[in-house]
């Protein structure tokens, strides 16, 4: 299975490279983005497997603001556990996660996804709703995690409809996301045939690109509009959705 990747190192890392500067511009984008485009010349699965080092490691750096996590872990930890029983649950129900149609479904995921964040729609979420809703967002969450490798619907809209004040938010994506791939580390894992050494290695390879990516997209971000920016992103994210539904239908 690795060894075509070889000849796609310049998209790799190209790919890595841009999906970092995203996120470092907006906070997020960096799973949706490399899944999304290496997903046009690879399984979404094959891709995911690629993502979990920079991923991990990223989403650390955004955790890193000197503040505990302890109280927003207190607050979100049924969605959290929500996160990892969809996800193993769902590798366990398929046995194996290089399904066929995925790439489908992940460009279905990409225009949602995007169709929400262009139209600006804004969710509230009480806190009676949160106690019931937060363990089903998760769930949710973990399934198309655990068929596509992305892990932005529904958390991502439930996470900014509970309120949660600017910093607050970044912290809350950034267990989110790490949750998120610790679990599909896990469900890769379980399937068997994709956690493999080589992948691993591509993963770590890519995580120098995805790094240079966030520093100059923290930099980027007190120089532009991060609106402007991220209405830029949800258009090429839907074109990218739109694509891959298209060529997988």
């Amino acid at each position: 299975m690795t060894e075509g990747l070889a000849g796609y190192l310049p998209l790799i890392l190209a790919t890595f490279l841009l999906a970092g500067l995203v996120k470092g511009v907006v906070g997020l984008g960096l799973p949706t983005i490399s899944v999304g485009l290496l997903g046009l010349v690879m399984p979404p699965m094959q891709a995911a497997t690629l993502l979990l080092v920079p991923s991990m490691v990223s989403n650390i750096w955004q955790l890193a603001d000197g503040r505990s996590p302890w109280p927003m872990l207190r607050r979100l930890w049924p969605m959290l556990l929500g996160i990892v029983c969809g996800t193993l649950l769902i590798a366990v129900l398929l046995q194996r996660l290089d399904v066929p149609g995925a790439a489908r479904w992940l460009g279905v995921a990409l225009v949602l996804y995007a169709v929400l964040g262009l139209a600006s729609v804004h969710f509230r979420v009480s806190p009676a709703q949160e106690r019931w809703l937060a363990p089903l967002v998760g769930a949710v969450t973990g399934g198309i995690t655990a068929v596509t490798g992305v892990f932005v619907i529904p958390a991502v809209p439930y996470l900014q409809a509970i309120g949660l004040e600017k910093d607050d938010l970044v912290q809350a994506l950034g267990l989110s996301f790490s949750v998120s791939t610790l679990a599909l580390a896990a469900a890769l894992g379980h399937s068997g045939e994709l956690l493999q050494p080589a992948l691993l290695g591509l993963s770590l390879l890519a995580l120098l690109p995805a790094l240079l990516g966030m520093a100059g997209g923290q930099w980027l971000r007190r120089r532009i509009s991060p609106t402007l920016f991220k209405r830029g992103f949800f258009v090429g994210l839907l074109l990218l959705g739109a694509e891959l539904a298209l060529r997988s239908s």
